[in-house]
Order: structure tokens, then C-alpha cells, then sequence
């Protein structure tokens, strides 16, 4: 039986795939960061993209977006080649959070939610109170509704992130790409809005996102993609990609992964050069 999404969308049965990137090769000018690559995107869960710095998390991300145009390749979004969609057709199905957005100075928070309407928007349909309701619905699942009258730029790293995943929302799409939502955050304010996350997947979102944090990335994610040198090298839950092997391999870090003690998720306990000479020693004995 298909889902129903709290956005009214139905979002299908959750086991097949809505977005993916199919041989697509992707760079800025002459200099390409991924090339020849295959993703699928698994519907009706939370998926993080990892991997070192420049490796092409951010970029990949964006080429799913339609913000990048891969140089060859298609980008494919429930079923069409997401470059002959029109862009406000693309923001029905896909909000995007990109990374460190920023609010002209002195617009509040309904204002700026209220901006997500805009691909509902035309000359023949003006704003309505159904597209109000949809903007009291994502400031009240994201937490917000009580900042509605406040000026972004006076809130709190993690309320300014809030409010963008409410205005994400008010697009009326179950499809959510995030870039790096827990920069700049402390850890208490990283992991409110991961927990967020995880609120709106159970409400039924599919969730992409970038995180750097490894830890938080196996805590919060059903799926992870690791990349290095702009390919995927590994794919799955977080229980069987997160290897001590693989993290050496893929992020040239020596750790031990033991079982994170509130869940049933693995926890990288990073070793160090110092120890891992120690233990270099120690063979060598």
C-alpha cells in the first residue's frame, strides 16, 4: 500500500528508487570531480553521502539537484531525464537546502517559509489559503511556528536552519536534498536538527543529505554512500559499509569501529598516529 507523505504526496511504496545519477560526469570548467558515475537513491529513507574533503559529496549533490548540469550522463527523477523538466516542476518534487543559505537582512521567518510556495505560484493562481495552511504546517513540524514574526538573521545557528528545512518543505515535495544542514552547529544544535531529520523521515520524507560528522552520519542515516576521488566505493546500511578497513581505505584514518552503546549502529573510535605507532611496535616485538 503506497504511502501517504505529510506533505499529501504520495510517495510510493518506499522500495523503489525516485532519484538517481546515471553515468554522469560533473566539474567546474576544465576540471571534472566525478566522472562515469552510478547512484540510486533508495525511497522512503534517510541516505548521507561521506567521504574526505574534495571528494565530490557536494558536487554529486547538486548534480542530483539540477544545479549542476552534468557534462554527460542523466540525472533521472521519478522516471524523467531531470534536465528537459522545468525548474518550477523539478521544485514540486525536490526541495533543496544548500549549504550556509543566507536571508536578506530583516525578512522573518514566515516570510522566508512563505517562499516556498513560489513554484505553486503564476499568473492565473495567486497566494490562497491553501498555501497557507501549507506554511503553518511546516513551521509547526519543524518546531518553528512561535518564530513566525522574528527576523532570521536574529535567531540562533540551529533555529536558522530549522526555519530553512520549513521553507523546504512548504515546496509541497517529500523528496528533501540537504548540504552540510549541521555546519557551523555546535553538537547539541547538529543534533536537534538530525533529530529533525529524522522526524520529518518518519513522517515520510526521503531524506539526502552531506554530513562530515561519521559518527552522526551511521547514528542517523539508513543508507550511506561513501565516495573518494569523485566515485562511490561503497553502499548500505551503516552496520555493514562502516569498516575499519574502509575507513583507512577511503579516509586514510586508523580507527577501531566497536557498537555504539544506544543503538544498534557503529560507533569509529578514531586511533591517531601516536597510537598507531604503538601498536606498530608492539607488532614488531
Amino acid at each position: 500500500m503506497a504511502k501517504q507523505s505529510i506533505t499529501g504526496i504520495d510517495s510510493g511504496s518506499g522500495d523503489a528508487s525516485r532519484l538517481a545519477a546515471r553515468g554522469i560526469s560533473v566539474g567546474y570548467g576544465a576540471r571534472t570531480v566525478i566522472d562515469d558515475l552510478d547512484v540510486a537513491i533508495p525511497s522512503g529513507v534517510i541516505t548521507t553521502i561521506i567521504g574526505p574533503n574534495g571528494c565530490g559529496k557536494s558536487t554529486l549533490l547538486r548534480a542530483l539537484s539540477r544545479l549542476l548540469k552534468p557534462a554527460k550522463g542523466t540525472v533521472v527523477l521519478d522516471g524523467d531525464d531531470i534536465a528537459r523538466l522545468r525548474t518550477r516542476d523539478v521544485a514540486k518534487k525536490l526541495g533543496l537546502l544548500p549549504q550556509a543559505p543566507v536571508a536578506p537582512e530583516g525578512l522573518t521567518v514566515a516570510d522566508l517559509v512563505a517562499r516556498g510556495r513560489h513554484p505553486h505560484q503564476n499568473w492565473l493562481r495567486q497566494w490562497s489559503s491553501d498555501d497557507a495552511a501549507v506554511v503553518e504546517r511546516a513551521l509547526a513540524l519543524t518546531g518553528v511556528s512561535d518564530l513566525a514574526d522574528r527576523a532570521v538573521d536574529t535567531l540562533s545557528g540551529g533555529q536558522r536552519q530549522r526555519v530553512w528545512i520549513s521553507m523546504t518543505l512548504a515546496q509541497g515535495t517529500d523528496l528533501l536534498l540537504l548540504d552540510e544542514p549541521t555546519t557551523y552547529l555546535d553538537l547539541a544544535h547538529a543534533v536537534d536538527v538530525l533529530d529533525l531529520v529524522n522526524d520529518l523521515h518518519e513522517s515520510g520524507c526521503t531524506v539526502v543529505m552531506v554530513l562530515h560528522d561519521l559518527n552522526l552520519a551511521a547514528r542517523y542515516s539508513d543508507n550511506l554512500i561513501v565516495m573518494r576521488d569523485g566515485s562511490v566505493v561503497a553502499q548500505g546500511h551503516p552496520s555493514e559499509v562502516i569498516t575499519a578497513e574502509l575507513l583507512r581505505e577511503a579516509f586514510g584514518l586508523h580507527a577501531r569501529v566497536i557498537d555504539d552503546p544506544v543503538g544498534d549502529r557503529p560507533l569509529i573510535v578514531p586511533i591517531g598516529r601516536t597510537h598507531v605507532q604503538l601498536d606498530q611496535v608492539a607488532t614488531q616485538l
